[in-house]
């Protein structure tokens, strides 16, 4: 399906990239998936207003009146002595490696020592000390570096099934053959039951893009169940916004007894989203391949930063440094008003949000195929390759339309009241909600309803 026909209006989003199509995209392979995993074909359907407030979500969110809390001082782009970095402090954890590997005690004297080194000696000190930053590349120096190459290859979503049969999705590999029209017009028939009413998702993941394609499951009917570890806690505000219509519960996977509850979790599951860097839960028996082997009738979807190849396959990242270093910081890039040119950034932070819809339609094909062939599979994206397809779909060169307010909803929670935005989905012509307001965190039992 080509967005740029379906859809009006097309950019609303200033920038050179597509990042409305991005995002077009990503919601419509969704909610093609959940189309066809239902046997409704048009049911679910997106619009730009509901994707981009979608994308955003954080951004509309306000939790007893206030804006969530963005970006820690030390995250953001930095400059070194000879161009610039892009650092992620958000965690304390990950701002005392960083602090240690410039040999600082605070930001400012982190900065100083910065302007000190050059951006690649300074990447690579906090990188060998489990800290988060990159240095600014262009386009080309990350295309010709090992880690571009290993980033770019491969298809979006890589598939392998429980007989060990392989296949890859674009993109636009799921969109669904409809007639012609804008999508966003009413789907066909009445509401109709949620499709994942009855599926167990066990979702291990943080930050942004796992997070949002368990809260789509979620609004879909399913039961997540989402564990995270004591040592390590979410941050507040981030797990508020993509918390909704979720259970939660903290659990030291490290321990004998976690471990025999999670297996027991794991025989009852359905699906399981993982969201860590690659390989970090293999000592846990969570590498793909075995889960199928001891379940296989799961359905597991796992995502990182890097993609699993290549020499950066093991490093942590986040949305904003996979943007330092393949290219869009330096493409986002202008001159201030005194001359002086400065890195830039995507408007949203569109790669996990983009990586967090194809989670969900990955995990709703998987479940498709398990109904057809009675075996389950493992799916796998990152945060890198959905850079290389934004890549793909060239410029936007539409002027920017307006796109319509926020449909902005409110609830109650033990946070305070809420102001949000819901998925980026209709139902049968109606805009799709939450069941439910963000839980305590860690509240939950680890346990299946």
């Amino acid at each position: 399906m080509d967005a740029a026909v379906t859809y009006s209006p097309r950019r609303w989003w200033a920038g050179p990239l597509d990042v409305e199509g991005l995002a077009l995209h990503s919601v419509e392979a969704a909610a093609a998936a959940l189309n066809l995993y239902a046997g409704t074909p048009g049911r679910f359907r997106t619009t730009p207003a509901l994707t981009a407030a979608a994308f955003d979500s954080f951004g509309h969110l306000r939790i007893a009146g206030r804006k969530p809390q963005g970006f820690a001082p030390l995250s953001g782009f930095h400059r070194t002595g000879d161009g610039w970095i892009r650092l992620h402090a958000n965690y304390p954890h990950h701002e005392q490696r960083l602090l240690q590997a410039l040999g600082a005690t605070s930001p400012e004297q982190a900065q100083r020592r910065l302007r000190s080194m050059a951006a690649l000696e300074a990447e690579t000190a906090i990188q060998d000390l489990g800290g988060i930053a990159a240095a600014v590349r262009t386009r080309r120096e990350w295309l010709t570096s090992d880690m571009g190459q290993a980033a770019a290859s491969g298809p979006w979503v890589a598939v392998e099934f429980a007989d060990r049969t392989t296949t890859g999705l674009g993109l636009r590999d799921f969109a669904e053959e409809r007639p012609g029209g804008n999508s966003a017009g009413p789907g066909s028939g009445q509401s109709e039951a949620l499709p994942l009413g009855g599926q167990r998702v066990l979702d291990l993941t943080r930050v942004i893009a796992g997070p949002v394609a368990t809260r789509l499951l979620a609004a879909l009917g399913a039961d997540v169940l989402r564990i995270d570890p004591p040592a390590f806690p979410e941050i507040e505000d981030q797990f508020v916004d993509t918390a909704f219509g979720k259970r939660s519960a903290e659990a030291d996977l490290s321990l004998p007894d976690n471990q025999h509850r999670l297996r027991q979790l794991l025989g009852s599951a359905d699906v399981v989203v993982a969201g860590y860097r690659h390989g970090a839960l293999d000592r846990l028996g969570f590498n793909p391949r075995e889960l199928l082997a001891s379940y296989p009738g799961l359905a597991v979807v796992t995502l990182d930063s890097w993609g699993s190849a290549g020499p950066w396959s093991r490093l942590r990242g986040f949305d904003s440094i996979v943007q330092a270093a393949c290219g869009i910081a330096h493409v986002y890039g202008k001159e201030n008003h005194d001359g002086e040119w400065l890195p830039g950034a995507l408007p949203v932070q569109a790669l996990d949000h983009a990586t967090g819809y194809g989670v969900a339609a990955a995990a709703i094909h998987l479940l498709g195929r398990r109904r057809e062939a009675g075996t389950g599979g493992a799916a796998h994206l990152s945060l890198a390759r959905t850079a290389e397809e934004l890549f793909s779909l060239g410029r936007n060169t539409e002027r920017p339309s307006e796109v319509p307010a926020p449909d902005y909803r409110s609830t109650g929670s033990t946070y305070g009241e809420l102001r949000y935005v819901g998925p980026p989905l209709t139902d049968a012509g109606r805009p799709l909600d939450y069941p439910f307001p963000p839980p305590p965190y860690g509240g939950s039992p680890l346990a299946w309803v």
